[in-house]
């Protein structure tokens, strides 16, 4: 689920697009494709040989394919879904690994000003800590999803970014395994981001992210950095709201300033909120019902990794919960859509002209906006909730 999943569910694209050369860009021919990646590889800077090396064994991955257009994970509601995520085990090990490593936390802290909370989420919903990286080839998983005719431009250039880490040392086609869809190591990195952000954290000389914890979390946190992270500023907190607040002040698409949130009676539940000037808005991941949160600009920062709204929140969750945050109040949430409800809802929705960002089942933040804007149309409470109540009146 990293940062490559925020892409998954959410792109469509011409089949061909055109590209800086004369190459097959996507389908066909495997040779053929191979050629072209080839010749694109040696404008690129890359040698022939690297090239031609590290594309001999690759071949088509037909479970990748299969992986890529089953997905469902997403449909799932966000007090469904945190709890499937969030363990008491996997607190634990959080804890234990937060004491484990805690002299590098303190460098990432220090270095990028990413907390650990924070990397041990991503570190325990991407892997379990290590245990579960994916038994996919690699480089097969790359290769296969560039030939695909769904998203070629952002897989294409993954392969040559896979041939600099080959010319390196740090990837071998034929063995390195990771996810279906190409990402490397402990949190689950594409060979772009390893490249640009890859830190050497035990000093060994190489940036080894399926073994080495120094050098997974280090990268991470350095990527985190460069996706626009803030040192020192808070992510979320979970808030209780006043009665008779307006509820279109909600959602991502307001940010108000805390004092502002603040003076219209919105309080933390479990403690101050973040400095008074700092941007915020409130998020209501269930409705008005639900549980609430107030999420500043580092949470923004998340939907660099991911774009689902439901894993953004729950991973955002989880690092105040290692933290040391309590559970969150789930309130009495009305009963939400199914992933059939959704795809009708979004149907309607699209027919009176809203953009939902594809008809998929999934409660996306373009569909919140939209439910929104309906629900007061309708006279609804327009907590961007959406209930059969909302379905049957579209």
């Amino acid at each position: 689920m990293s940062r490559l999943s925020s892409l998954l569910f959410t792109c469509t694209i011409t089949a061909f697009a055109s590209g800086p050369l004369a190459a097959q860009t996507c389908g066909g021919d495997v040779a053929s494709f191979k050629a072209g990646l080839v010749t694109e590889a040696v404008a690129r800077g890359i040698s022939q040989s690297t090239a031609q090396a590290y594309l001999q064994s690759v071949t088509i991955d037909p479970n990748v394919i299969a992986a890529d257009r089953r997905q469902g994970v997403f449909q799932r509601d966000f007090i469904d879904f945190s709890r499937r995520l969030i363990s008491q085990n996997r607190i634990d090990n959080a804890r234990r690994n937060a004491d484990r490593y805690n002299a590098v936390f303190d460098r990432i802290e220090a270095s990028y000003g990413v907390p650990r909370g924070v990397l041990l989420a991503f570190w325990a919903f991407e892997t379990d800590f290590g245990a579960v990286q994916g038994d996919f080839n690699t480089a097969n998983a790359l290769f296969t999803l560039a030939h695909d005719c769904r998203r070629p431009e952002l897989f294409r250039p993954q392969n040559f970014a896979a041939m600099t880490l080959f010319e390196r040392g740090d990837l071998d086609p034929r063995t390195t395994t990771g996810a279906w869809a190409g990402e490397i190591g402990m949190v689950q990195m594409l060979p772009e981001d390893i490249i640009e952000n890859g830190v050497d954290g035990d000093g060994d000389g190489h940036i080894t992210l399926k073994t080495s914890a120094p050098d997974a979390l280090m990268s991470g946190g350095r990527m985190l950095q460069s996706l626009g992270w803030q040192a020192g500023q808070p992510w979320m907190h979970e808030i209780v709201l006043p009665d008779g607040l307006d509820l279109r002040l909600t959602g991502l698409d307001t940010e108000m300033s805390v004092q502002s949130w603040s003076d219209m009676g919105i309080r933390g539940r479990n403690g101050p909120l973040g400095s008074a000037n700092l941007p915020a808005s409130v998020l209501l991941p269930m409705g008005r019902n639900g549980p609430a949160f107030l999420v500043y600009p580092n949470f923004r920062v998340y939907f660099e990794w991911n774009q689902s709204l439901v894993y953004v929140t729950t991973a955002a969750y989880f690092g105040t919960r290692i933290m040391g945050a309590p559970v969150y109040d789930p309130g009495n949430p009305d009963p939400g859509l199914s992933s059939e409800e959704m795809r009708a809802l979004q149907t309607r929705l699209v027919t009176r002209g809203y953009d939902v960002g594809g008809i998929d089942g999934i409660l996306g933040e373009k569909t919140r906006e939209a439910v929104q804007a309906e629900q007061e149309r309708l006279g609804l409470p327009p907590d961007a909730w959406p209930t059969r109540d909302l379905l049957n009146r579209l």
